[in-house]
């Protein structure tokens, strides 16, 4: 019999999603207001290539045997069948800090996509993913996050992206190569997505960002943004396309001066 838990239209990432917010529910008990989904399946735009970005929302701060228990849970997860368990990344809000902008990038409990280990980061406290949660998010588990999430104005994720988009090709290098197809295709999608934000006031996922920009932006990228769109199923650590990262590249610089043009 098909379950009737299906907040995406693959049943294997359903399954999994299923099962870790039992667990999560088990191990947080009364203290768990919520479980989302967060980035691209919250925003329409998830598919085979995609991570599954998910957030917690406690009632309190995680305790100590929380914590303890979230992390066994997280080691244990990486080991589950299938490519999804090794393709979940989120964190774990206090209801408190989403409920004011005064604290954003404040280090919630987080694990990245294919980690066991688990990190205080603020890599999902972010405008963009707060707006994704209040605007967009469905509740796999627990309250609307409409009833605790305070809005995040338009003004104030435009100026997020004014900010990311004139360090984004230094802070991309820190921690990739462009000798992956990966990071070319990354580059081009993302600002994209910033680009869209200024304009837009909105968050879309990268797949209806990388739709826009060749129907709205200079002609002259046209084929960059197609040849993204293509190579979307290419092995992350191929080498990239020849003249592609030239081209990349160029795109983010035009990206950085037409965010400079908005301010």
């Amino acid at each position: 019999m098909a379950s009737a838990f299906e907040p995406t239209q693959f049943a294997e990432l359903n399954e999994l999603l299923e099962r870790f917010v039992a667990r999560v529910e088990q191990i947080l008990a009364g203290n768990c207001v919520g479980v989302y989904l967060t980035g691209s399946f919250a925003l329409g735009g998830g598919d085979a290539a995609s991570d599954c970005d998910f957030l917690v929302v406690t009632g309190s701060a995680v305790a100590h045997d929380e914590e303890r228990e979230l992390r066994r849970l997280h080691e244990e997860v990486v080991d589950w069948p299938g490519y999804w368990p090794r393709n979940l990344e989120g964190s774990y809000a206090p209801k408190r800090d989403l409920q004011t902008l005064a604290a954003l990038d404040r280090p919630w409990l987080y694990v990245d996509r294919g980690h066991r280990e688990m990190e205080r980061s603020a890599h999902c406290n972010t405008e963009d993913v707060r707006w994704i949660l209040r605007e967009r998010s469905p509740a796999l588990a627990g309250t609307d996050a409409r009833e605790f999430a305070c809005a995040v104005p338009a003004e104030l994720l435009r100026e997020r992206m004014r900010r990311r988009i004139d360090a984004f090709v230094d802070d991309l290098l820190g921690r990739t190569s462009f000798d992956l197809s990966w990071t070319q295709r990354y580059a081009v999608e993302t600002t994209s997505r910033m680009l869209y934000t200024l304009e837009h006031g909105e968050v879309i996922s990268k797949r209806a960002a990388l739709d826009w920009a060749e129907a709205t932006l200079a002609p002259e990228w046209r084929d960059l943004v197609r040849q993204v769109r293509d190579d979307r199923f290419v092995t992350w650590n191929e080498p990239p396309r020849a003249d592609s990262v030239e081209r990349s590249l160029a795109f983010a610089q035009y990206g950085s001066a037409r965010a400079r043009s908005t301010r």
